[in-house]
């Protein structure tokens, strides 16, 4: 396993109107390529318990989520993942969230406009990120 020092964390949230961009404000956060066989990475982020409703909402609906993460560095391109949420825990007066989930290979901006063409092409909420996935990975 490699741990890399997660510096931001934005999730793509697609719903009936295209894509909503939330950027949490991270207090520390880690990113672990597991390297086990199904290529899949944990993403940590330790944030303020402001984000609780909104986290746990998605928690609940058990859906996948897609995630831009920079790692080690601000400047670095950000990295796409296919998430699930697999915990929320109240840490004092913040939180931390779990995402385990798949890295796109794929360039930031092929997959935004990959994204943003599937909308264009009429795919929204549930019905997009099937379609997405199909055709990214």
């Amino acid at each position: 396993m490699k741990t890399f020092k997660l510096k931001s964390l934005q999730i793509l949230e697609l719903n009936d109107d295209g894509i909503e961009r939330h950027s949490l404000d991270l207090m520390d956060g880690l990113i672990i390529n597991r390297e086990d066989d199904q290529l899949r990475w944990t993403v940590e982020a330790y944030v303020s318990r402001a984000y609780s409703s909104f986290l746990h909402r998605l928690y609940e609906e058990k859906s996948e989520i897609i995630i831009r993460a920079k790692i080690t560095t601000e400047s670095n391109e950000p990295a796409i993942f296919i998430t699930n949420i697999t915990g929320v825990n109240d840490i004092g007066d913040n939180m931390n969230v779990l995402f385990i989930g798949k890295l796109v290979d794929q360039k930031t901006s092929k997959v935004e406009l990959l994204l943003s063409t599937l909308i264009d092409e009429g795919y929204r909420g549930n019905a997009l990120l099937p379609v997405f996935k199909q055709r990214i990975l």
